[in-house]
């Protein structure tokens, strides 16, 4: 297929826009798909009909490649696993579970909810932090011209005469001349420190030391913890939901709360349940699960009622989160305002000292 690459390792097909697939239209494509085998549609047609309706160029062949498979004799699921870029772990697992148990129209619609879920809470985590972001950037941007290329200017109508510039001003001069003699080092810095960020991130020890960063952080550590606590609430109701196994869940639900932490917890957690204890004697001891969301599941356990009280806990953190994000935002934007106020009057005053000073000589 022509938007289709090999990868070496598996054979498996890395498609393009995988991601964008991801988080725009597989909630679509679920829901959808819901809507016809609840209509009694047969899955193959179910599958023609969301090919023909599809707009994605890069979509449509993997629709065509599942339904190809489909129509040889593969399961649904096992269809999906050979797109892994597109369809993660997750999602195999609950549509396998739902083919299993008979119940994959009730299945996709429950994988259609947890998506629509998860994508609303990632644009309210991305649209509350792309403000505060862009003006930080611009301020910087803004104080880096004034700078190099304003503040020596007005400096030069002071050369003429015999006087030190005042020490602020001389501070940032001497910055500026640094920032115009050596701008390519500053750039190779700057660029240097996102890689080996990047890189850094990318190992086991690296991705788990800024995970547990994120959550140590003041006030944002709080809001991370919540983030997470609410994918592995939402994550693992639907999981138990559709029918997949608790072991199975914890390892699933381990790789889909975005900490490394407390996805690490959960993985720990499955050695305490195959000893036979309950998963709430599990997180107890970890501080980073509230003792709210212990005693619901505790009590969940005792009553039979896990996944119903999982979806409550999620609903609950996902209004904190929401709660938060409108509270640190709000904060943000005064704190902004004073640190962009302080970093350009800093510069607008550095430049007009040396006219004041320049006052004083001539009288």
């Amino acid at each position: 297929m022509a938007t289709e690459k090999i990868k070496a390792k598996g054979g498996l097909p890395l498609v393009r826009g995988a991601r964008k697939i991801r988080l725009k239209e597989l909630s679509i494509f679920t829901r959808q798909l819901s809507a016809m085998l609840g209509a009694g549609m047969p899955l193959v047609q179910s599958l023609i009909a969301m090919e023909e309706q599809t707009d994605d160029k890069n979509f449509k062949p993997v629709i065509v490649g599942i339904r190809t498979r489909v129509e040889g004799g593969a399961m649904y699921s096992e269809s999906l696993a050979y797109y892994p870029s597109v369809f993660d772990e997750l999602y195999i697992s609950m549509m396998r579970a739902g083919e299993v148990g008979g119940i994959l129209p009730n299945t996709c619609s429950r994988v259609a909810e947890f998506l629509e879920s998860s994508n609303r809470l990632r644009a309210k985590v991305k649209s509350a932090m792309i403000y505060p972001v862009v003006v930080l950037i611009v301020s910087i941007l803004l104080a880096t011209v004034l700078i190099m290329f304003i503040l020596p200017v007005f400096v030069a109508m002071f050369s003429d005469f015999d006087a030190d510039l005042p020490g602020l001003t001389q501070g940032l001069l001497d910055f500026s001349h640094f920032l115009t003699s050596y701008w390519y080092i500053v750039i190779a810095l700057i660029f240097g420190f996102v890689y080996a960020f990047k890189r850094y991130n990318k190992t086991d020890k690296g991705q788990y030391k800024i995970d547990e960063l994120k959550l140590k952080v003041p006030g944002l550590g709080e809001l991370a913890t919540k983030i997470a606590i609410s994918r592995f609430a939402s994550t693992f109701a639907q999981l138990m939901h559709s029918g997949v196994q608790i072991i199975e869940s914890l390892e699933i639900v381990g790789l889909a709360t975005g900490n490394r932490v407390i996805g690490d917890s959960l993985l720990n957690a499955r050695k305490t349940i195959e000893e036979g204890e309950p998963l709430s004697k599990a997180l107890e001891p970890n501080k980073y699960y509230p003792r709210m969301l212990v005693h619901i599941l505790s009590a969940g356990e005792q009553t039979g009622q896990v996944e119903e009280m999982m979806d409550k806990v999620a609903e609950f953190y996902d209004s904190e989160v929401e709660t938060m994000l409108s509270g640190i935002t709000s904060l943000i934007e005064p704190l902004l305002m004073v640190f962009v106020g302080a970093i350009i009057g800093t510069v607008v005053v550095a430049m007009f000292l040396p006219i004041f000073k320049m006052s004083e000589i001539v009288m």
